[in-house]
């Protein structure tokens, strides 16, 4: 069976030469941990804002590593470090812009400044590369989307749609718990992982 592969790329110049301790990619491991029911491996990579390493990164990830999703933490607003996106569009194949609107929808339920963030999905061969946010309250938010005080989404998080992505992309059947996130798919697209 073919396991998931997923590529985590923390992109902060600080994080990176060790002056602060690196939050993404602890909380997109954990976040993943509680998410899916599938099993899985990560190929982690902490790199500086430089548009070249990130490109490099991203590459290696999806060329080399075989990675079926890739997401970056971190980069995304209009700073002139902030190059994640630009590095990503430059090594895509296809733009995923339902990615980056829903990103925008979900964060300004909670801050105005949202519209700030340049964040893109996109696709690139087989893998779908997704820029979230940097902090980890917003990396959740974004990936679960707004819930209500019960836990019933109110705007759904962009996860919903990765699971079902994946399967287009003829990578392997991803699912998810439904307490964190449901995945979405067409009833045609659902298969039975119990037989």
């Amino acid at each position: 069976m073919n396991k998931l592969r997923i590529g985590l790329v923390s992109i902060s110049d600080r994080a990176s030469n060790g002056v602060y301790q690196d939050q993404g990619i602890p909380a997109l491991e954990s976040w993943l941990e509680s998410a899916l029911k599938t099993e899985f491996i990560t190929q982690t990579r902490l790199i500086p804002d430089e548009q070249s390493l990130i490109e490099e990164a991203l590459c290696e990830l999806v060329d080399e590593c075989g990675c079926h999703l890739v997401l970056t933490t971190g980069g995304t607003g209009p700073a002139r470090r902030d190059v994640t996106p630009d590095a990503t569009l430059a090594v895509a194949d296809r733009i995923m812009s339902g990615f980056g609107e829903q990103m925008r929808q979900i964060s300004l339920y909670y801050v105005p400044t949202a519209i700030l963030s340049r964040q893109v999905g996109v696709i690139r061969k087989q893998a779908l590369i997704i820029n979230l946010p940097g902090q980890p309250k917003s990396i959740k938010e974004t990936l679960e989307g707004v819930k209500d005080s019960e836990g019933k989404p109110i705007v759904a998080g962009i996860f919903a749609s990765v699971p079902y992505c994946i399967q287009l992309l003829e990578g392997p059947y991803v699912e998810t718990n439904p307490e964190v996130v449901n995945a979405f798919r067409p009833k045609s697209a659902i298969r039975d992982v119990s037989i």
